[in-house]
Parts: structure tokens; C-alpha cells; sequence
């Protein structure tokens, strides 16, 4: 219930900032709004404003977008009905080129611009983040074969001539990805513990493009340095309780081997099934020796090691945050740079150089909604921008139907002096339509194919 009410939430807004570009630009040149509509399919409620529009303001049954209803002598005549002679300077069939280009455009332009606001107001109310301090890699890894110990902290990140502070882990893994679609060799300035700094200079990023779900960071070996491995829970009647770990035990080693974070001791717990281990741990400040014969878990078909203990691993975080003017900068670049990165995986979508299982549908959308609003007011904002951008960069798509087609088409008539003959244009509504169909089939066949996979 909380993942539909947090997914309605999110559409409500961002369809209804949407419309409101629309709707605001169309008052704004003039045009009579006929009716605003959050939502298709029958009206769920109904408010008539009570100027003389008589707007009608509707919320649909079928929340998956929306729509502003313009005066327009073609969608009449197409009934049968004719414009009142007194309305029709204000008919939209009747503005400049230039108006109705606004117009259009407002909507997508609403969408970036509350991502921008959104951003600004978490960078200036300060968040919470993971201090950008790197583990010790796995060996033979990229980045232990670079020369990363653990340990230190990223405070930079220099492609080529251009260098950029790192003030968070978010920051960085939003960056490597980024630097992936480019095939970049980032050079990283850590700082040591004691103060020392140093470069490092990595391989390739890899392209998570090509590997949808993929991890560039995880791919070169590059992981956030946690804290200790804390046990939350212990299962009745396993081997956690047999061996005598307690709830608030620090687990520092699994068969003298140092526990690192708790990934991998999950995995070195679940590549010992049935196994006697001896498990180190710190209570009170006092180092204990606990030995135990793991479960066998062939749930999977494949036994796996199973503790009985649910683990915990806090990871150093700092408060960041920004004045207004390096605020509005930075929400500006992170729109920006979001927008294009959008752009460029479509891009390779479409030549083949990324794989179509990176479109994700409503399914995938409202799973992460769930996530956020579980999370917090902060991610759910997060979220809402990231969204909010997706939004706008889809509707911008020069696919007739979409605002981005409408744009072409005003783009075409600037150029040309005239406009799009109708014939055309309903022959290339047809192809959007086709097109846009495609497309949410092969989003919600990928949100399925990924719900099977869970």
C-alpha cells in the first residue's frame, strides 16, 4: 500500500506540475483553457472555475498522465461544432507560431525547473551523505592493481584538463557513471588519514549501458568503506544462537580472516555451507572466539552457508550543504548533466550500443517510490527530481503525440513560413502512436522480466 500511495503521490505531482506549464503558458498568450485534467479515462472529481474559461479542472481515473484542453477550431470542426466568433482570437489553431511553441514547451520546461528547485532546496537544507571514503578492494581487482589500499578519501576526480571536487560517495558514483557512457579514465586525489594526498589513475569505466543494472564502481573493485559489522538479530534455533552471538556483537573476523564490511562476510558466510567456523567478535570492548556449523540453505538449488543473524554496517556520514548561489549552480549542473546522460543512453539504445533492458516502466517507477518514501522525506524529494527530469527529456522526444513532436512540427513551420499539411500531420500521429506503444510494451515486458527475476 505504501509503494502505490507513494507512486500515486509522486505521478500526481509531477503530471500536475506538468499540465500547469501548459496551462499557465496558454492563459499567459492568450488561449482559452477548456478543461485541466490530472489523470485519464472518467473523472473521479470535478470543479468548473467560475471566471469566464469556465475551465473545467478534473482529476481521471487512470493516473498515467494527463492533459490541458485548449480552444481549437480543428478538434471542433472535427465534431461538428463551431467556435463562438467572440472566442476566436483566442483559439489556439489561431496564435503565432511562436505562442504555440511556448505554449508546448512550458510543459517539459515545468518538469525541469522543479527538479532545479527541488535540488536547490535539499543542497541549501543540507543532507546527509556518505563521506566518499574507499574500502580496501578485492585483490586482483582494477582498482587494487591501481594502487587503492582503503582507507582514504576521494576529494577529487580530473578527466583530461577538467577536475572536480568529490563532497560525497552519492557525487562520485553519479559522476563514474556519467564518465562510463564515455569510456573515460578518471584520475583520483585521495587523502590518507594523516593528512597525505595522492593521484591514482584508473583503467576504463566501464559502460553500464551495456550491462543494465551493472555497477561501474563494482566493476573496477571500488566499494564504501563501512563501519563495523554490527549483528541486529539473532534467529532462534541457528547457528548464530548456537555459537552465542548476541544482538549489538561487533563481528571482526570469520575464520581469521578480518571481516571487512558486510558483503563480503555475507559472502564468505554463504560459500561455507554446513561448515564448522569460528566466528571473532568484540562485546564490551572484550574479544571473543565463537565457534558454530553453519546452515545449509538449498532454497536456491545450490546450498549456501546460513548464519541465522541479521547484520548491520553503518558507514561514516557528514552533513553537506551549500549557500544559495553554489546552490543554484549546482542544481542547474545536476539537471544538466542528468539530461544529457538521459539523452545519450537513448542514444545508444537506438544505434545498438546499450541494451533496451535499461527502459524501466510504472512497474520499476512505483517500486522506487516504495523505496524513497520508505527511506525518507530527502530520498522521496531526490526521487521526485530524478523523475521529474525523466519526465521532461521523454516529452521532449521529436515522437509526434509527444510535446516534442508538436515542437518539430513548429520548428518546420518557422523555417519553411508555413505549416505541416494536416494529412502529414495525422499520418505521423499514426507512427508516434506505433512508436510510443513500442516503447511501453518493451518498458513493462523489462519491468516484468525484472519482478520474475526478484
Amino acid at each position: 500500500m505504501q509503494t502505490i500511495f507513494a507512486f500515486i503521490i509522486a505521478l500526481g505531482i509531477l503530471i500536475f506540475i506538468h499540465e500547469m506549464g501548459h496551462y499557465l503558458a496558454a492563459r499567459w498568450c492568450g488561449v482559452k483553457v477548456l478543461r485541466f485534467s490530472v489523470g485519464f479515462g472518467k473523472p473521479l472529481l470535478r470543479f468548473v472555475s467560475r471566471g469566464r474559461d469556465q475551465t473545467e479542472w478534473t482529476v481521471g481515473a487512470i493516473p498515467l498522465g494527463g492533459y490541458v484542453r485548449m480552444l481549437d477550431e480543428r478538434e471542433l470542426d472535427e465534431v461538428g461544432q463551431h467556435v463562438d466568433p467572440a472566442d476566436l482570437p483566442r483559439a489556439f489553431n489561431r496564435q503565432s507560431v511562436w505562442k504555440r511553441f511556448a505554449i508546448v514547451a512550458a510543459g517539459p520546461a515545468a518538469n525541469f525547473l522543479l527538479a532545479i528547485v527541488l535540488y536547490m532546496m535539499l543542497a541549501m537544507s543540507g543532507t546527509r551523505e556518505p563521506v566518499a571514503i574507499v574500502d580496501a578492494p578485492p585483490a586482483e581487482s582494477a582498482a587494487a592493481l591501481a594502487g587503492i589500499v582503503g582507507g582514504e578519501r576521494i576529494v577529487a576526480l580530473r578527466v583530461d584538463d577538467d577536475s572536480e571536487v568529490i563532497r560525497s560517495w552519492n557525487s562520485f558514483r553519479m559522476r563514474m557513471f556519467e564518465l562510463g557512457l564515455d569510456g573515460a579514465e578518471p584520475v583520483l586525489e585521495l587523502r590518507a588519514p594523516d593528512g597525505r594526498t595522492r593521484t591514482v589513475a584508473l583503467p576504463e569505466v566501464p559502460d553500464v549501458g551495456r550491462n543494465p543494472g551493472g555497477d561501474p564502481l563494482a566493476a573496477l573493485g571500488l566499494q564504501l568503506q563501512g563501519g563495523p559489522v554490527t549483528v541486529t538479530e539473532i534467529v532462534p534455533d541457528s547457528a548464530a544462537s548456537r555459537a552465542g552471538l548476541m544482538v549489538g556483537d561487533r563481528i571482526v573476523a570469520l575464520d581469521g580472516a578480518p571481516a571487512g564490511n558486510a558483503a563480503s562476510l555475507i559472502a564468505a558466510i554463504r560459500s561455507k555451507p554446513g561448515q564448522r567456523v569460528t566466528i571473532g567478535v568484540e562485546r564490551a570492548g572484550q574479544a571473543h572466539q565463537l565457534q558454530t556449523l553453519l546452515g545449509a540453505d538449498a532454497a536456491s538449488g545450490t546450498p549456501v552457508g546460513k548464519l541465522g543473524a541479521g547484520l548491520a554496517q553503518a558507514v561514516p556520514m557528514e552533513e553537506v550543504s551549500y549557500g544559495l548561489q553554489d546552490a543554484m549552480a549546482r542544481s542547474l549542473g545536476q539537471v544538466w548533466s542528468t539530461s544529457v546522460m538521459s539523452l545519450r543512453l537513448l542514444g545508444k539504445m537506438l544505434v545498438g550500443e546499450a541494451s533496451l533492458q535499461n527502459l524501466s516502466g510504472p512497474l520499476t517507477v512505483a517500486s522506487y517510490a516504495g523505496k524513497a518514501a520508505d527511506l525518507g522525506i530527502q530520498p522521496f524529494i531526490q526521487f521526485l527530481a530524478l523523475i521529474s527530469i525523466s519526465l521532461g527529456v521523454l516529452n521532449l522526444l521529436p515522437i509526434p503525440v509527444l510535446d516534442g513532436g508538436h515542437l518539430l512540427y513548429y520548428c518546420v513551420e518557422i523555417l519553411t513560413g508555413r505549416p505541416i499539411p494536416e494529412h502529414w500531420q495525422m499520418a505521423l500521429q499514426k507512427v508516434g502512436m506505433a512508436c510510443i506503444l513500442l516503447l511501453t510494451s518493451l518498458a513493462l515486458f523489462n519491468d516484468f522480466s525484472r519482478l520474475l527475476q526478484t
